[in-house]
């Protein structure tokens, strides 16, 4: 009976220290307060870095000045004038859809690569870490430096790229790459796979990783080649995760600045003039800051509701 006792008390005391529960197992209530207030400072801090600028930028789409302080502005008349000659502006269409080609070119061409890494990096070889520490370099180059290193390898007259190509016989002469309006906006796509692809390895690796091997020794069994079990095992394990490392990618592509200003500044002839550099040019080139800040909060607007509709189809797929 002694020896119950001593044994019965530890195990009290025990439940005394753990954390009061409720009902339906969630914690008490009554820590929420002090946890809140005990964030409330940097949430406080971190919204106001977030939301001023957003809300500064709504306020000057509305006013009808060019250049100014900051008091001018704010002084100025509302008006929907930069909105209208912004939708009405041929060139904001003209550089969304030099967007969509860049997104689209860059996306594809990233995803293929990161997908063939990843499914390279997942199979057991030697120095396989040391490898998949490699593939991850690009992605912490910056990318003005990504930049320079590919203005060198595509130089018409003693670049890399030009060199091999004459070699193998694919070309006769030199190409200027980001000279040429009809190849300009290729030559900004080549930097930016090589920057993004180790986010689609990244991804799509970590997803692999997740598929038992059991489904391949079996489907092995039965006979399928390594084709069939891409094709009724991984991708169909892969799909959900490489749509939304699409979706990333995209957003990130959409904004992406550090490549073509480095290198077209949005030319030749308009060929590289996407919405960053299109906003960036209305900003700095021609001061016009209310138009360019109504073309910002637009794309801002037209990303919100591409995410919005992505993630009603994501929910939509998974309730299936």
């Amino acid at each position: 009976m002694t020896r119950v006792a001593a044994t019965a008390a530890p195990a009290g005391a025990v439940a005394l220290m753990r954390p009061r529960r409720t009902r339906h197992g969630a914690p008490p209530r009554e820590g929420y307060g002090f946890a809140l207030a005990l964030l409330a400072p940097s949430s406080a801090l971190i919204g106001a870095l977030l939301l001023a600028p957003l809300v500064l930028l709504l306020i000057i789409s509305f006013k009808s000045v060019k250049l100014g302080n900051i008091a001018l502005i704010l002084r100025a008349d509302f008006t929907w004038d930069n909105y209208i000659r912004v939708l009405s502006d041929p060139a904001t269409w003209h550089s969304l859809s030099i967007s969509g080609a860049y997104i689209l070119g860059s996306s594809i061409m990233a995803f293929g690569l990161g997908l063939a890494t990843a499914l390279i990096l997942n199979e057991k070889f030697p120095a396989q870490r040391l490898f998949r520490t490699l593939m991850l370099l690009p992605w912490a180059v910056p990318g003005i430096t990504a930049t320079i290193a590919f203005l060198w390898i595509l130089q018409p007259s003693f670049g890399v790229f030009n060199f091999m190509l004459r070699t193998l016989g694919f070309a006769a002469q030199d190409i200027n790459w980001f000279g040429d309006s009809r190849l300009a906006l290729l030559a900004v796509i080549f930097p930016t796979v090589w920057k993004t692809y180790p986010f689609f390895t990244i991804m799509l690796l970590a997803a692999l990783q997740t598929i038992p091997r059991e489904l391949y020794e079996a489907a092995s069994i039965d006979g399928a080649n390594k084709w069939r079990q891409f094709q009724w095992i991984t991708w169909p394990s892969l799909r959900r995760y490489a749509i939304v490392a699409l979706v990333f990618n995209a957003m990130y592509v959409f904004r992406e600045f550090d490549f073509i200003f480095a290198s077209t500044k949005g030319g030749p002839q308009g060929a590289t003039d996407t919405i960053a550099i299109r906003i960036y040019n209305l900003a700095f080139e021609t001061f016009d800051m209310a138009a360019a800040s109504a073309l910002g909060v637009l794309t801002f607007v037209l990303v919100a509701i591409c995410v919005f509709g992505f993630v009603r189809w994501q929910m939509k797929l998974e309730q299936r």
